[in-house]
């Protein structure tokens, strides 16, 4: 398994790389609608025992309908548009709502694991913000520096990335106190501050890298700090789902890793997250 882990990491690095800086914007978003598409084909597993055929079809008409009314072309005009940040209004609201949830499983689970459209509801909310996010954060200044998007969305994926790592290690040789027992029995408080603790350095290194004032280092930190939070969630709120539908994983795709939501489930509340707090922050909205 660690071995499939490490070969699946090292094919799977270089091509989010290129991914990120070498495709077009319009390509970008179209290998993101192929994620889209893949993920919703797993969370249709969360659903029901049975895969829902027609759900994976439904989100795609949604997320089709919103590329109609939106080309990727004029997200930014130069603010953010208005239709983007009411998606990671959406966002947001879902996620508090989710962090309800996941601190009162089980007892939250009767609400909502019998219900095919509660349940169809929650992976919408979930995957479209996280498509428009990403696809919004490469796309940010880009008729005026085409890169700045691609090295900001590889900073949050290095918050998560770190803060999973530094998760690990801290729960490893701290752990005592489970964070969500009923969710993900492995998860300790320890190993969420010590995730914290790694997502800063990695933040405050960059910041100060790239000589931010004082006050953009501090409104980057918080941002980065809130997306971690928020990416601890997205994993314990997969965890939530896997675990109610009876399953380790959401897929197979991934060798010694699971599926696609599998990889992108921290990330899925970690980017609509960052980025909505940094334009309110920063006021570019």
């Amino acid at each position: 398994m660690l071995k499939q882990r490490i070969i699946t990491a090292l094919l799977l690095v270089p091509l989010v790389l290129g991914a990120l800086f070498f495709l077009p914007l319009k390509f970008f978003a179209l290998l993101a609608s192929l994620v889209f598409l893949l993920a919703s084909r797993e969370w249709s597993g969360f659903v029901s025992a049975k895969p829902q055929q027609w759900l994976p079809l439904v989100y795609c008409l949604l997320l089709g309908a919103s590329l109609f009314w939106l080309p990727v072309e004029q997200l930014w005009t130069p603010h953010l548009h208005p239709l983007v940040m009411g998606v990671l209004w959406t966002a947001v609201s879902w996620w508090l709502l989710g962090l309800l949830l996941v601190l009162r499983y089980p007892q939250s689970a009767k609400l909502w694991k019998e219900s095919i459209w509660l349940k169809s509801l929650f992976g919408l909310v979930t995957l479209v913000p996280f498509f428009w996010s990403l696809v919004a954060i490469r796309g940010y200044n880009f008729y005026h520096d085409p890169m700045m998007g691609a090295w900001i969305l590889l900073f949050v994926m290095g918050l998560v990335w770190a803060a999973d790592s530094g998760a690990y290690f801290f729960g490893k040789a701290f752990g005592k106190h489970k964070l969500a027992p009923a969710v993900s029995p492995g998860k300790t408080i320890e190993g969420m501050c010590g995730g914290l603790f790694t997502a800063s350095l990695l933040a405050v290194g960059v910041t100060w890298f790239m000589g931010f004032v004082p006050a953009k280092m501090a409104i980057v930190l918080f941002c980065s700090l809130l997306a971690v939070l928020a990416s601890v969630l997205g994993d314990l709120t997969e965890s939530m789902f896997k675990r109610e539908a009876g399953i380790k994983d959401s897929g197979t795709l991934l060798p010694g890793h699971g599926g696609i939501l599998d990889r992108i489930d921290s990330l899925t509340a970690a980017l609509p997250v960052f980025l909505l707090s940094y334009l309110l922050l920063s006021q570019e909205f």
